[in-house]
């Protein structure tokens, strides 16, 4: 089911794209995360907001 209310559309966005990913364990973190939630490792990156072409 599409959302049609704009307000509610870049809530979902927002909790379903902007946070960070863990390149140990694949962890999802907040956006705010200077560290992994599950292996404390430091080494994470911003989740991919477009689809890559191939």
């Amino acid at each position: 089911m599409p959302i049609e209310d704009p307000v509610k559309r870049r809530i979902a966005a927002k909790a379903l794209l902007e946070y960070k990913i863990c390149r140990k364990c694949g962890a999802k973190n907040p956006i705010g995360a200077t560290k992994c939630r599950r292996c404390r490792s430091k080494n994470l990156r911003l989740k991919r907001t477009k689809l890559s072409r191939r």
